[in-house]
Formats: structure tokens, C-alpha cells, sequence
């Protein structure tokens, strides 16, 4: 008997949420279709009822992941005040606590493993534009090349503050980064609890 419409829809969202847990926290290629199923609390045989393969599952939890980020950007981008919402953006982004942990950036904790996937590549894609276009209006002078080199400089920052072994390490890249996107004197001057967590 077919899966009533609905149920399936659950279903495969809970495939796709578990996907993500595991992916962000082990990468794409540590984790197969085993042990999303059983994080998904189902059985094996079940997945490629809702998906082709692994690398269709891998794609999809990319972009949804991307997509969820670019529309928080976008929607923060959009408030009367761009210098605050910039500021909103860059606080939550690099946060170090959220940095160190398993829900930090998908630009950061599946880039390498979607690099080496060009269905994924293609599907975060719009993402991608999407989250320069929220930074681009956020950023004095609205230009395309700033909101290039902040995101490239805050997703570097990222990185480097997971690969470093020493706190004062990471954070020291974390500040650097906000210096450097952020107009002079509004750089980190908040707690970062003070930021709304969106899942950015």
C-alpha cells in the first residue's frame, strides 16, 4: 500500500534532518546511508523510497541547509537599519561558541565534501548568491565586492577557528574577521547572547 502523501513528506523531512545532524557533525563521506536511516529512527529499506541515492540526499541537505541561512540573511538585511543588521549577522555568524559546535555554518562543515559533489555544488548555488545579496545590502557602498570579500573572510575565519587547538587562537581569528567586516568601533561591543539564534 502507498504512503499517504503526508506521511511520506514527514518521513523523508526526517531523513533529511537526520542527514544533517550527522553530515554537519561527521562530514558527508563519514556517514552512510545506514546510520541516517537508523538516526532517522527507520529502517534501511526505506530510504530509496525517498531518495535516489546518497549524493541525491547529500544535495538536497546542502541546499536546504544553504537556503535556511540565505533566508534568515535576507530577512535580517531587509530591517530599516543596515548597520544593525550587518552587525546581527556578523555576531551570530561568528560566534564562538556556535563556531565550535556541530551547528556551525554549512559553508564550514560540509564546503570540502560539496566541493568534490557537482550536483551539490549546483545545488547550493542560489544560496550562495543569496546570502552575498543580503550582505551586499547590509555593506556601506552596497557593493558586490565587499560582500565578497566578507563572506570569504568570515567563512575563512570560521575554519581557521575550528583547526585551531588553542581557544585564544580561534577566538583571536573570530575578532580579526569581525574587525575586518564590521564599521570601525561596532565590532563585537555586545555579548553574542544578546543576538536572536536564528539558525544562520
Amino acid at each position: 500500500m502507498a504512503e499517504p502523501t503526508q506521511r511520506r513528506a514527514e518521513t523523508r523531512q526526517r531523513i533529511l534532518e537526520a542527514a544533517g545532524r550527522l553530515f554537519r557533525e561527521h562530514g558527508i563521506d563519514g556517514v552512510g546511508v545506514d546510520a541516517v536511516m537508523k538516526e532517522a529512527g527507520l529502517t534501511h529499506g526505506g530510504f530509496y523510497f525517498h531518495f535516489g541515492s546518497k549524493e541525491a540526499l547529500a544535495a538536497e541537505v546542502s541546499q536546504s541547509l544553504l537556503e535556511r541561512a540565505a533566508k534568515t540573511w535576507d530577512e535580517i538585511s531587509r530591517s530599516g537599519d543596515r548597520h544593525a543588521a550587518l552587525e546581527r549577522i556578523v555576531r551570530y555568524y561568528l560566534d564562538p561558541e556556535r563556531v565550535a559546535s556541530a551547528h556551525c555554518c554549512p559553508l564550514t562543515t560540509l564546503g570540502p565534501d560539496v566541493a568534490r559533489r557537482s550536483t551539490s555544488r549546483k545545488a547550493v548555488g542560489g544560496a550562495l548568491r543569496g546570502m552575498l545579496d543580503a550582505l551586499t545590502r547590509c555593506l556601506p557602498g552596497r557593493k558586490r565586492q565587499r560582500a565578497l570579500t566578507a563572506l570569504s573572510t568570515m567563512v575563512g575565519a570560521v575554519v581557521l577557528a575550528r583547526l585551531a587547538d588553542d581557544p585564544a587562537l580561534a577566538e583571536a581569528f573570530l575578532d580579526a574577521a569581525a574587525d575586518s567586516v564590521l564599521p570601525a568601533g561596532r565590532a563585537f561591543n555586545h555579548t553574542a547572547s544578546e543576538v536572536e539564534q536564528e539558525q544562520v
